[in-house]
């Protein structure tokens, strides 16, 4: 959820300064621009992944503060509800062992952590959205007791001015309201970070928008809440629905949503920074008492904490994102439209899959999108979301096509050739990408599997949906801790 805050009220001279440091801050950071004073010669890439806790019935475990004093790990953290915690993993590579080193690294950790919060009747699951979830279960009362989160409740339902509405069409309904915004806590997601030249930004944005909608149908994973069946990926309407700060009149009216796939292609990072400031007010107006202007003439780099802050409360399905490492500047591409899960090699093939399309598509000669429209790659994106694995998505050259016909003609070669293009080693690249082609072939990922394992109980069994849901996520965590990849897991009543 980005950088802890102290707990604090706000005035409108705090805002005013906000918005003026947030200006200054672009100011430099167009400079910067200019200047080329960024990191780009060692490009690497980052790991986030956010993860639920159970018990041993399956029930979420809200005992996050007590599971993290027990792991004892400054790569786990804690994430927005009590039943939520997120691992970090240490930037690689994308070269030789880059992609090996991340998986081993997770399982690892996770193994480590797994044995630790065991020890408090907690259980680890990487899944989008947590199938045994409540309603009980989001209220502002589950909220992880940090102070950031408290903040963002409190702006974000001020800035609406009403309860939060969750209207949600899918093979069920689900419609229900919130006063706070702890529902946005069902969504786990993971997230890849990919550091790139300034130059380059907009070509592997623009790249990762287009990939968006068949990323999220090959890894949908999240197809329950509060025990409906909703969409493939419910997580993507979710996170769109639980943190809207607009009244209806301001939807009416065209407001942009702080979580947006967005309305257009880009030239450059600084289009999405400079909109940023353009179009959303401040949710945790905190000005740091650096001057970006003082701290870049004299030679040295600037944080610029404001630009950065506010640009963690605007949730950009592909956010940019600027950093200082060892005093070094670099930006990246943080690709959020996966949840997490099934298994850690899931995740590995999920992210094999974007770093290697992303750079396929990047490196063309004539762009894709330059051939689509913007409106074409967030409808599919939307499609994918509803529809998953069965979705069919538009592509230029092809027309309207199912999205795993897509993926074995066109797009799985080309991810071949982006990852060869990084330098990832051939027997790495060969696995990872052959997860996702067994997934295309058999139909099942983690959504499929979890929907098929709950029918088949219903069916046989004459067990109740949370029971069923119950005995699914008992099965989902043994599964997941095989390391097998979710196309292989069993489906029995």
């Amino acid at each position: 959820m980005g950088k802890d805050v102290e707990s604090t009220e706000f005035t409108r001279a705090d805002r005013a300064r906000f918005r003026q440091k947030v200006r200054r801050c672009l100011d430099v950071f167009a400079q910067m621009l200019s200047e080329s004073r960024f990191d780009a010669d060692r490009p690497m890439a980052g790991l986030e992944i956010e993860l639920n806790l159970v018990d041993g019935t399956g029930d979420p475990a809200m005992r996050n503060a007590q599971v993290l004093a027990a792991i004892s790990d400054p790569a786990f953290q804690t994430e927005l509800g009590q039943f939520n915690i997120e691992i970090n993993l240490a930037p690689q590579r994308l070269g030789p062992g880059g992609l090996g080193a991340f998986e081993r690294l997770v399982r690892a950790d996770l193994n480590e952590a797994e044995a630790k919060a065991a020890r408090l009747d907690a259980h680890i699951v990487m899944v989008g959205i947590l199938p045994t979830l409540r309603a009980q279960h989001t209220s502002a009362a589950a909220l992880s007791a940090n102070p950031r989160y408290k903040l963002l409740n409190e702006q974000v339902l001020a800035a609406r001015g009403e309860d939060l509405e969750i209207n949600i069409g899918g093979v069920e309904r689900l419609v229900a309201s919130a006063d706070s915004i702890a529902p946005e806590s069902a969504c786990t997601s993971v997230q890849y970070h990919l550091q790139v030249a300034p130059d380059d930004f907009a070509r592997f944005w623009n790249a990762s928008q287009v990939i968006a909608g068949v990323q999220v149908a090959l890894g949908a994973n999240a197809p329950y809440l509060f025990g409906k069946h909703l969409w493939a990926e419910t997580r993507i309407a979710l996170f769109e629905q639980a943190t809207d700060t607009r009244p209806d009149e301001l939807k009416a009216q065209g407001v942009r949503p702080r979580v947006w796939f967005g309305d257009r292609w880009i030239t450059s990072i600084f289009d999405l920074f400079e909109e940023n400031a353009q179009y959303y007010s401040a949710l945790l107006p905190l000005t740091d008492p650096e001057d970006p202007v003082e701290v870049l003439a004299r030679g040295d780099i600037p944080e610029l904490h404001e630009l950065r802050l506010h640009n963690g409360t605007v949730y950009r399905w592909n956010r940019p994102i600027y950093d200082v490492v060892n005093g070094r500047p670099h930006l990246r591409v943080e690709n959020r439209v996966l949840p997490a899960g099934p298994s850690v090699v899931d995740t590995m093939a999920n992210g094999a899959l974007y770093f290697g399309l992303a750079r396929a598509l990047a490196d063309q000669d004539r762009p894709l999108w330059t051939q689509m429209s913007f409106s074409a790659a967030e409808d599919n994106f939307h499609a994918a979301a509803r529809n998953g694995i069965d979705a069919r998505v538009y592509w230029p050259g092809v027309g309207e096509v199912p999205v795993t016909e897509l993926v074995l003609r066109r797009l799985l070669p080309l991810a071949y050739e982006g990852l060869d293009a990084w330098g990832v080693d051939p027997a790495e690249r060969d696995r990872l990408l052959g997860v996702i082609e067994q997934r295309c072939l058999t139909g099942r990922n983690g959504a499929t599997w979890q929907v098929e394992t709950v029918r088949a109980l219903e069916e046989s069994t004459s067990v109740d949906r949370l029971q069923a849901l119950r005995e699914m996520v008992r099965r989902y965590r043994e599964h997941m801790h095989t390391n097998e990849p979710v196309h292989t897991w069993p489906i029995s009543p």
